[in-house]
């Protein structure tokens, strides 16, 4: 017979979600790859005071997407970069090419990965792991606006630069 798992959690933490705080990142790709949002949203949720809760991140267009990924080590972005072009090459014969060969496989690289993010906040501190981050990443080889939308939603301190 197989040994049980060791399984521990910790207390319940109980909070009203009384503040809902959002703001939209306004960020200037300039070509494909993976760019770390980490210090952007943790910076919006000192401003909003943020102390329990969660933000949600989503990205507001379908050619870039979100994803929690390893920030240790440069080279697990370029594999994954590596990954999604071989899942979706340029040249496979596309028939969507309206803004060109890079189109269509932004469009299936972001369906393979998200467009939301949801993660835990808990005594002010983002719950990602330690080797963690939240990156944008942009599909398309050319520069383009792209627009994420951050919301927190959980308890704050009233005493933040938003709640004046």
């Amino acid at each position: 017979m197989a040994a049980s798992p060791l399984i521990s959690r910790s207390a319940p933490s109980v909070v009203s979600a009384g503040s809902i705080v959002t703001s939209v990142l306004d960020v200037q790709t300039s070509d494909r790859g993976f760019l770390d949002l980490t210090s952007e949203v943790a910076q919006f949720l000192k401003e909003a005071g943020a102390v329990e809760g969660q933000v949600t991140l989503f990205v507001r267009h379908t050619s870039a997407s979100l994803t929690i990924q390893e920030n240790a080590d440069p080279t697990v972005l370029a594999d994954l970069t590596t990954a999604l072009d071989r899942l979706a090459p340029e040249n496979a014969g596309w028939r969507h090419d309206a803004e060109g060969p890079d189109d269509m496989p932004a469009h299936i690289k972001t369906m393979l990965t998200a467009t939301s993010l949801q993660i835990p906040l808990l005594k002010g501190r983002l719950m990602l792991g330690t080797w963690q981050a939240i990156y944008l990443i942009e599909h398309r080889r050319r520069p383009h606006a792209r627009e994420i939308v951050v919301q927190f939603v959980g308890t704050a301190n009233s005493t933040s630069s938003s709640a004046k």
